[in-house]
């Protein structure tokens, strides 16, 4: 297949999946303890988890067409680094969910176990039946140590610092150290720096912008999944 269109195609697969991505990530978004939200702002009751953010004519919780359009960038550009390779399915897949987990992090500072554990479990599984067929271009021992690892590199900094360090990063560490492994260890270590980076470059123009100070406490999934994201593009390339 040729690479444009494996691109166009992969973008079209993570707009449709994409616009699924909105509604529960609304009604996810609430503290710890609190029930899953059953109505949009305006009380009307929510019926379903997937599709967009659209409840009695009117739209609430994050945009339908910018998060369409964002896992849309992600696939697009994921097919684009790794080509017609079977692990490019679970790469799809994955997109969706760590969008959705960036926009609920992004809006409560909360990373559910509801996402968070199943995550890494299907991307594990996934990816031991891709090792299978013909082509993998990845290695998944190398992906389960990888989960291994960099979830117990989040755990240390959890346990040396837990306001800093939420207990739901040291979950995404792990599902995203499966996906990062499975191109190698310089990989991993690539994602999980550019995470840290991402994340410290954002504070320092916080605090340099007065909006923000040192000890501020912000969400750090999103840096993470940026710092993944990164990570695959160039294992995907370099594989």
């Amino acid at each position: 297949m040729p690479a444009a269109l494996l691109t166009v195609l992969a973008a079209c697969f993570g707009a449709a999946l994409g616009v699924l991505v909105p509604r529960p990530a609304y009604r996810l978004s609430v503290p710890p303890g609190d029930p899953w939200l059953g109505s949009a702002p305006t009380g009307v009751p929510i019926r379903g988890w997937l599709g967009p953010a659209r409840a009695g004519g009117g739209w609430y919780g994050p945009s339908t067409p910018v998060v369409a359009l964002l896992t849309a960038a992600g696939c697009a550009a994921l097919a684009a680094a790794a080509g017609p390779v079977p692990e490019l399915a679970v790469w799809m897949l994955l997109v969706p969910g760590l969008v959705l987990l960036g926009t609920v992090d992004r809006t409560v500072q909360r990373l559910p176990d509801v996402l968070t554990l199943p995550i890494a479990a299907v991307t594990a599984l996934l990816l031991g039946a891709v090792a299978l067929v013909p082509g993998a271009m990845g290695s998944w021992p190398t992906a389960l140590l990888g989960g291994l690892a960099l979830g117990g590199g989040y755990f240390v900094l959890f346990l040396i610092n837990p306001n800093g360090m939420g207990f739901g990063d040291v979950k995404l560490a792990t599902g995203l150290g499966v996906a990062l492994g499975w191109y190698g260890w310089g990989v991993l270590l690539l994602g999980a720096f550019a995470g840290f980076l991402y994340g410290g470059v954002y504070g320092a123009v916080l605090i340099l912008r007065r909006r923000a100070g040192r000890k501020t406490v912000m969400p750090f999934g999103p840096f993470m999944v940026a710092g993944a994201f990164t990570g695959l593009l160039l294992g995907g390339f370099g594989a």
